[in-house]
């Protein structure tokens, strides 16, 4: 037994952490971070590295951002956590009031949860009783797109559609239809993302025409498939979406999880396709990373079929110890007031067509470059082993991995979806803070693949 172990090894002694062969951890032990600042992580040795990822996509303004932490300080000292049933608190309800301005237009009521997968487990339970209650006791099915990811509980994993998640655990989830969804990187109409009429679409007609009367809800993630590798696809489909479950009384649920608060340049993706859903899932940017909450925001409609007399049984008996916690809704609320005081979308959309040019200039010319795709700040490379055809690299070999692992090396928390390199940073980032991480990012991938010259 080692006298004096340290941090790495005394987190390797009891640490299972997520998404990670343990076994991997031998040759690349846990980073230990001590404090970060801004874009910056810093870990126990002195090393700085830049959070391009935002931390799973969560931090939204930064690590330690002063007007968060000022917030979070102020109510410590008021109410820390109550019991969320028949009690209620001032930032809870100055929270729903704030997100009842800037959510769409069929959104009324917010049901507080604690993380993405539990809004998203209470959105299908909620559809279900709907129908269930309703006189439609056969819509008891969903609709999902394939390469969707919408959490880990068991409900959540039901409607993704990703193997690398869900498919040994088959056994346990429900029966649901999955969809074709679009893949304009690899259309197989040969068509463009920015030109064509989503031909794609045939598949959620001939899904909905089999199965529309069984089904109580479509789940999508609007405009940008995060897991799947950052797949992104045009506001047309959404539009379309939104018209086949009206035509089919199925309830549609939009998971703004990852995409909410300005990570794809609108407060909300769906805002680009112009629709509203009838239940919109929130979390991670919610708090700004700070804080495990999140909301299930709800139609009228949806809210008025539960509200009865206690005898008739239709209340909806979903909750969480942490649902509505003061701390998380006094992060959400220091949030809202920096993106509108200090202009955080304009900015990050003006650095958004920025970042598109250097990125292509840096990258676009690589031979292991398939695509750069872009919405918001968020931007992707694709590798693959011949872009002519598409063809992807051995995934055996884990090329994004060893990128990301001499990515760290530099400074840069690259963590790659497969062989899909992306940035999704912080919206307050500067474009010298972006130069160094396409900097970085060019040198790793020059480390692993080899050198390159744009011409």
């Amino acid at each position: 037994m080692t006298m004096n172990p340290t941090y790495e090894q005394r987190d390797l002694d009891l640490i299972w952490h997520p998404c990670s062969q343990m076994k991997d951890y031998e040759t690349l032990p846990p980073i230990v971070i001590d404090h970060g600042k801004g874009v910056w992580l810093y870990d126990m040795h002195g090393h700085k590295y830049l959070d391009i990822v935002s931390s799973w996509w969560a931090n939204l303004l930064g690590h330690c951002n002063p007007d968060i932490n000022a917030a979070i300080k102020e109510q410590l000292n008021q109410l820390e956590h109550v019991i969320f049933a028949n009690f209620s608190h001032k930032p809870a309800i100055a929270l729903a009031e704030q997100l009842n301005r800037i959510t769409p237009t069929k959104i009324r009521k917010f049901h507080f949860n604690d993380n993405g997968s539990a809004s998203v487990e209470c959105a299908l339970k909620m559809c279900f009783q709907f129908y269930q209650q309703g006189g439609k006791p056969e819509k008891k099915r969903f609709m999902c797109l394939t390469g969707g990811y919408h959490g880990e509980t068991i409900g959540a994993l039901s409607v993704g559609s990703m193997d690398l998640y869900a498919k040994l655990y088959q056994p346990m989830m429900m029966d649901n239809i999955h969809i074709e969804a679009p893949d304009c990187y690899r259309c197989p109409y040969g068509k463009m993302r920015d030109h064509c009429q989503c031909e794609c679409f045939e598949h959620a007609e001939q899904a909905f025409a089999a199965h529309g009367s069984e089904t109580a809800a479509m789940i999508a993630e609007p405009l940008l498939q995060g897991s799947a590798g950052m797949r992104i696809y045009p506001p047309l489909y959404l539009r379309k979406l939104r018209q086949l479950c009206d035509c089919y009384d199925v309830k549609l649920i939009l998971d703004e999880i990852a995409t909410g608060f300005g990570r794809t340049g609108t407060m909300f993706a769906c805002e680009q396709a112009g629709i509203s859903p009838d239940i919109m899932c929130i979390s991670k940017g919610l708090t700004g990373g700070y804080l495990p909450m999140s909301v299930t925001c709800v139609s009228q409609e949806i809210y008025d079929a539960f509200y009865a007399d206690y005898g008739e049984g239709r209340a909806f008996l979903h909750s969480h110890t942490y649902a509505g916690n003061p701390l998380g809704c006094a992060a959400a609320l220091a949030v809202q007031k920096v993106l509108a005081e200090q202009h955080i979308l304009a900015t990050a959309r003006e650095n958004a067509k920025w970042l598109t040019q250097e990125m292509m200039a840096a990258f676009g010319q690589h031979p292991h470059v398939g695509e750069i795709r872009h919405i918001g700040l968020i931007h992707a490379i694709e590798l693959v082993a011949d872009p002519q055809t598409k063809k992807p690299f051995d995934v055996r070999k884990r090329t994004g991995y060893a990128i990301y692992k001499r990515a760290l090396q530099y400074g840069l928390v690259l963590r790659p979806l497969g062989d899909v390199l992306y940035f999704n940073p912080p919206l307050n980032i500067t474009r010298d803070e972006l130069t160094q991480a396409i900097e970085i990012t060019h040198k790793a991938m020059e480390d692993v693949l080899g050198p390159f010259h744009n011409p």
